[in-house]
């Protein structure tokens, strides 16, 4: 389906009622309107966090504009150094190297991230869990290498959400087992693009898009029009399946065709589910869409291992979120705020 210009921006409350014909799923494409004066836009992109930022900031000011911009970038650089596990001297690799044997201190914005982790480990019981970095990193997708059978059984008992321990108080995480190891991958982008998002609203920004990868925050619209989300075919990524015209909305797309391998016929790829430590297989995509990133982003990872039935169930069950699932016989599924109305 092809966006008309004319048509006016989409609430979630209207995009409900625009019915399937606007959503088919994979990950995001940004799409930029035609017509509009780019000029006026002050665009930045970058490769942080192991993925591509995209971000679009409009001011009257274009100073206002420039500094907006240039924050997002600083924020998702800040947040990769604490966050990431592949830098050895961010706060994510200390807690992996010590938090077994002693109470880690942590800041304030990444104690918020792992508390949220924990918080949609218990909604979805278990279904999202950081541990499962416990058994991931044993995965090598770049080059086709998986753990073995025994291998993956030893390191299980390392992955449960339970075995972390939180405090409050002093703002410290500790491990109750030594082979736990945690990873953020599910959550910590849609965290950057909130914050990076809220910092530029502080600057007095109305109008901005900010993408990391599959998790996208849009806040206002395009100068009277629409920020227009392309949905890429689930197989073929050169074609785009269906444009949504979206305002003031966070969405978050999970593929089992983002880091993947494919061995003897079977898909290895990077959502794990934590009950096995193998790649989930029910389905091949989820999209989620809510007021904002840290959540769709956390419910798309959760969606996916959980399944069509668990998941729908799930997200029947949350306020003002709505989710599109591509199950492994490539059948679309929508929770019932994206059915067509009678």
């Amino acid at each position: 389906m092809l966006f008309n210009p004319a048509l006016k921006y989409l609430s979630m409350s209207k995009l409900r009622s625009t019915g399937k014909v606007l959503l088919m799923h994979a990950l995001l494409l940004l799409c930029v309107l035609s017509g509009v004066t780019r000029a006026e836009w002050v665009v930045r992109d970058a490769n942080i966090m192991g993925t591509t930022i995209h971000a679009e900031v409009w001011h009257d000011n274009p100073v206002v504009a420039r500094e907006a911009a240039d924050l997002v970038l600083q924020t998702m650089h800040e947040v990769n150094q604490s966050m990431s596990p592949y830098i050895e001297r961010s706060e994510l690799s200390e807690i992996n190297r010590s938090a077994a044997q002693r109470a880690i201190r942590v800041s304030a914005p990444l104690y918020e991230v792992i508390e949220r982790a924990q918080y949609y480990s218990g909604l979805t019981d278990g279904a999202f869990d950081i541990t499962y970095a416990s058994v991931g990193y044993l995965y090598d997708y770049r080059h086709s290498v998986r753990p073995g059978d025994r291998q993956l059984k030893q390191h299980l008992a390392g992955v449960n959400y339970q075995l972390i321990v939180l405090d409050p108080a002093s703002k410290t995480i500790r491990f109750q087992h030594p082979d736990v190891r945690i990873d953020l991958g599910g959550i910590a982008k849609g965290y950057a693009v909130d914050r990076a998002v809220s910092r530029a609203r502080a600057l007095g920004i109305e109008h901005i898009l900010v993408s990391a990868g599959g998790d996208t925050r849009i806040l206002g619209d395009r100068q009277g029009r629409p920020w227009v989300i392309g949905i890429r075919h689930p197989i073929d990524k050169e074609k785009v399946i269906a444009k949504i015209p979206l305002v003031n909305e966070a969405l978050s797309t999970s593929g089992d065709y983002e880091r993947y391998f494919d061995e003897d016929g079977v898909r290895y790829h990077h959502i794990l589910d934590p009950r096995t430590g193998d790649s989930a297989r029910m389905v091949r995509s989820v999209t989620i869409l809510g007021p904002q990133a840290m959540q769709t982003d956390a419910l798309s990872t959760s969606v996916f291992v959980m399944g069509p039935r668990r998941g729908l169930a799930l997200l029947e069950s949350l306020d003002g979120i709505e989710g599109i699932i591509v199950d492994s016989d490539a059948n679309l599924l929508f929770s019932s705020g994206l059915q067509n109305v009678e």
